[in-house]
């Protein structure tokens, strides 16, 4: 249910509106809600007591005594939203609540069906994903304030801490640096349709800056896990979408309809590398390889961080392990203390990233 839009083949040129992209936030959700209207306020009271709940391993029984409650009452997109962030991470609490060696198999109806209709609603599976974790799933403190990480805070979380709150606040953070980026795509795409090499030219050096900018944004991760002690909790629980090759491509089917079309249209378009080969425009070889090359040093950093806080924080969480904490996720510890499947698949991606480099003619 997401809003309604224009036919995306009728119009010749790109634009974020047509893919309810917003031109401020990007693939964030702009100005999420924190409340539901009050006919759900069992789901809320759930979901703001998530982490004591999951820790005390009581979850469960108070999601048992959870009333049946129809979405019929959920108005305008941000409510059915906020309702699929509220039931995505009861759902994640109720299933881990006892760690990985004791999932639960079976949802009750109380919390399935309505998960399964807010889901169906928005074109999303009935898992956590993305864009609830992240992408509707962050609130200004001071509503006039910057957006900034000390001036953010989640709307719901689980056990972790300011170390999990950082994870996802700095996240927050890369999209927001990805902005002008996103823009900087439409605009080339646009520039290539039109034949207007000194518009490319300008929106390939904008698309440098913000995948830079990008990458220091991701930096902030250092900053708010660097006294963290880390628990299976505090690692996200889908690390083993990373060991599928074709991962890349079967995100899409994560992302909301919308921005899945934005995805998909940017790759039917007509190629950027091989306009740029054919154009014969050096400066504009120089632009696409310095985007290239930052691109692939952004992948290099990522690298480093999953190394770190994925891989590392694993290990040393078996290590460290107490009978009351659950274990580090198995597709981790399968893999050797290096993580070799994870670490080897970021490597290709940002070896194939370099790959795409042009070299002058002659």
């Amino acid at each position: 249910m997401e809003p309604q839009s224009q036919n995306l083949k009728t119009a010749p040129f790109l634009t974020l509106g047509r893919f309810h992209i917003s031109e401020d936030y990007g693939f964030l959700l702009p100005n999420p809600l924190r409340e539901l209207p009050g006919h759900y306020s069992p789901w809320m009271e759930i979901a703001n007591r998530l982490p004591q709940l999951i820790e005390s391993r009581q979850l469960r029984a108070q999601v048992n005594e959870m009333p049946l409650l129809n979405c019929q009452f959920l108005t305008g997109y941000r409510e059915w939203r906020l309702a699929r962030l509220v039931l995505s991470f009861i759902t994640m609490g109720y299933v881990w609540q006892d760690g990985e060696t004791q999932p639960k198999e079976i949802l009750p109806r109380n919390l399935a069906l309505p998960f399964v209709e807010v889901s169906r609603n928005l074109g999303l599976p009935p898992i956590l994903v993305h864009s609830d974790l992240v992408l509707a799933n962050w609130a200004t403190r001071n509503p006039g304030g910057p957006l900034e990480i000390r001036n953010l805070d989640t709307i719901i979380s689980f056990p972790g801490g300011e170390s999990l709150r950082g994870f996802i606040l700095v996240t927050v953070l890369v999209e927001k640096a990805a902005v002008p980026g996103i823009k900087a795509l439409v605009q080339a795409v646009n520039a290539i349709l039109q034949s207007s090499p000194d518009s490319l030219l300008q929106a390939l050096q904008r698309l440098r800056v913000s995948i830079q900018d990008i990458t220091g944004a991701l930096g902030q991760m250092h900053e708010r896990k660097s006294r963290a002690v880390f628990t299976s909790w505090e690692l996200p629980p889908c690390p083993a979408i990373f060991l599928s090759a074709d991962f890349l491509h079967r995100m899409r089917d994560y992302m909301p309809p919308s921005h899945r079309a934005f995805i998909e249209e940017i790759c039917v378009a007509p190629s950027l590398r091989t306009h740029v080969m054919s154009s014969g425009n050096g400066r504009l070889l120089t632009a696409y390889n310095q985007c290239v090359e930052s691109l692939a040093a952004l992948r290099t950093y990522h690298l480093a961080l999953v190394t770190k806080y994925l891989i590392t924080a694993a290990s040393r969480a078996k290590a460290q392990r107490t009978s009351h904490l659950p274990r580090p996720p198995q597709a981790l510890e399968e893999r050797g203390t290096g993580g070799t499947a994870v670490v080897s698949f970021l490597k290709s991606v940002r070896d194939k990233t370099l790959e795409t480099r042009l070299h002058p003619s002659g």
